[in-house]
């Protein structure tokens, strides 16, 4: 008879995780209409404190925005709170099929498929993909995200990793493998934790040469990048190069849910036979007719995008002249390297305690060891004065004390 001590044992487990400074704490905000990016931090000693959200992926506010509130609360007097079940069992509702049509519109496909979330639509789509191809050999960015390896790891196929947004290492893997096995690159067109855009076009014209489909996570991207809000590649114009295009309404959309868009064949075969989509119940109405509004809106607003970029570009400006050490990448993602666990979990601590300004430090398994950091996101609602005070108090702790002192050595 087993003599572990279950108890014991996992509380090891996350002693050893606060030893690192790896422990995620989970900090309690209240976010109310109309005052985002400022929130209402419920403390653990039941105080109510004021604090300015530095960390949100709801990059536009369209959480927040009158169209996408009335559409949810119409929807949800309308049709009811639940979804009824999933998409084959009384869940597929109006509202899936008016968010499909409004996604295949906006990347110019022949489908679009609807998921329960983002990470459910990565690995629903890429194991399905890898398992229904013979023989199929999926190529993947090193800084992939953990949902697009789960559904490369599910699909058992060959794999292999190249190096990030490294043409030269993905050439080669792709000249070695065997020229009649099929192949897909799985790859991100905004990369969370860097900050930085693949080269999609010259992704496209190596897929093109080795005849592999291109699936591209855009969901850091849909909504601001394109004058539609399609994505990175639709900024670029590369839309139709692109076999299946995967996004997100739970961050720039400001709700919950994912998607994937391609040719009606490639979709129907994973709407078929993806277990994460078969089995999930699906996502209420109240949720989807507020993605719709959201969706429409971004299709012929451009304020908000513009709004974005002011912010952002005014962010890098103010961090270039304090020398903050912030990693130099393309969007609108704005990481600033600390580069120690314990350290980045104590200058977020202080900046919510001292200043109420609340960012969450990215660690590892997230980010390797040794380049720990805080991912900094200035959205559409953040005035010039929040980032003004934001780079202020940076600069001041950057100078003045001990913070930063292993990003500075390195």
């Amino acid at each position: 008879m087993s003599d572990i001590d279950y108890n014991a044992f996992f509380e090891q487990k996350v002693s050893e995780l606060k030893d690192e400074g790896r422990y995620r704490v989970f900090m309690t905000m209240e976010r109310i209409v109309g005052k985002f990016p400022h929130a209402v931090w419920h403390t653990e000693n039941g105080e109510e404190k004021d604090v300015t959200i530095w960390c949100s992926n709801d990059y536009l506010g369209m959480g927040h925005h009158p169209k996408v509130i009335k559409a949810v609360q119409d929807a949800a007097a309308h049709s009811g709170a639940g979804a009824g079940g999933t998409r084959n069992i009384s869940g597929t509702t109006i509202y899936h099929t008016q968010v499909e049509e409004s996604l295949k519109d906006l990347h110019n496909k022949e489908a679009a498929l609807v998921f329960s979330s983002g990470y459910v639509a990565n690995e629903g789509a890429l194991s399905t993909l890898a398992k229904l191809l013979p023989g199929c050999i999926v190529f993947s960015d090193s800084l992939n995200h953990a949902s697009m390896i789960h559904g490369i790891k599910s699909s058992r196929c060959a794999k292999y990793v190249y190096q990030h947004n490294d043409l030269e290492h993905l050439e080669k893997l792709l000249s070695e493998a065997p020229k009649d096995a099929p192949k897909v690159i799985a790859f991100e067109s905004v990369y969370s934790m860097d900050g930085d855009i693949a080269p999609i076009e010259e992704i496209c014209d190596i897929a093109d040469k080795y005849n592999a489909m291109t699936y591209l996570d855009e969901v850091h991207a849909v909504g601001i990048y394109g004058p539609r809000g399609g994505g990175v590649a639709e900024e670029r114009g590369l839309m139709d190069r692109i076999d299946i295009i995967e996004g997100t309404f739970g961050k720039a959309y400001g709700l919950m849910g994912g998607f994937i868009t391609g040719k009606a064949s490639v979709i129907d075969a994973i709407r078929s036979y993806a277990s994460g989509f078969i089995f999930t119940t699906s996502l209420p109405p109240a949720v989807l007719a507020g993605a719709l509004a959201s969706i429409e809106h971004l299709k012929t607003s451009r304020l908000e995008r513009e709004r974005q970029k002011r912010n952002v570009a005014y962010m890098k400006e103010l961090f270039e002249k304090a020398e903050l050490p912030y990693m130099k990448g393309d969007s609108h993602i704005v990481p600033l390297v600390v580069g120690d666990a314990k350290c980045c979990k104590q200058v977020t601590d202080i900046l919510i305690n001292q200043f109420g300004l609340y960012v969450q430090p990215i660690n590892y398994p997230t980010v390797p060891k040794g380049t720990e950091r805080l991912r900094l996101t200035a959205t559409a609602a953040h005035s010039i004065e929040d980032i003004e005070r934001l780079t202020n108090v940076l600069e001041d702790m950057w100078r003045n004390t001990h913070m930063f002192a292993y990003a500075s050595a390195a």
